[in-house]
């Protein structure tokens, strides 16, 4: 699973260099992006939910992180989004506000975006990407019923 710093219960809290007390590097890299938190679910159920988002014209998408190693995928959403994730086999990293942005680079080794970061969708909503996931739940386990 992508993981961004280490787990507590389904939820997994960021480590940033505030949170452990280290400096923070210089970065010119960030470009203002606004600081997010990343909600990780199988590679599977992620790709059906990229597919319904996708379809929907209305609705933006934010980036997605693809963790090939891990077969996960992240959606990137608004920060405190974790506080109120619920979604069943998912997880939600939380970022607190200490700094977790968006980087033009995947953040975490072995991962690649699936849907790169792109100035007019900075972060998926979440109360979109729950209903997509839901829906992608549900039609995974149609499929598989059929078999």
């Amino acid at each position: 699973m992508l993981h961004l710093g280490t787990e507590t219960d389904a939820r997994t809290t960021a480590t940033t260099p505030a949170a452990t007390g280290a400096p923070a590097p210089a970065s010119t890299e960030d470009h203002g992006a606004a600081p997010c938190d990343l909600v990780t679910v199988p590679a599977r159920q992620g790709l059906e939910a990229v597919d319904i988002l996708r379809r929907d014209t209305a609705r933006d998408i934010g980036p997605v992180l693809h963790d090939g190693a891990c077969d996960t995928l992240g959606f990137l959403v608004p920060p405190g989004t974790a506080e109120a994730w619920d979604v069943p086999g998912s997880a939600c990293t939380r970022t607190a506000g200490r700094g977790l942005r968006i980087p033009a680079e995947p953040p975490a080794p072995g991962s690649g975006w699936l849907l790169p970061p792109e100035e007019d969708a900075p972060v998926t909503d979440p109360a979109v990407l729950r209903a997509a996931l839901d829906q992608a739940a549900r039609l995974i386990e149609a499929a598989d019923n059929c078999r």
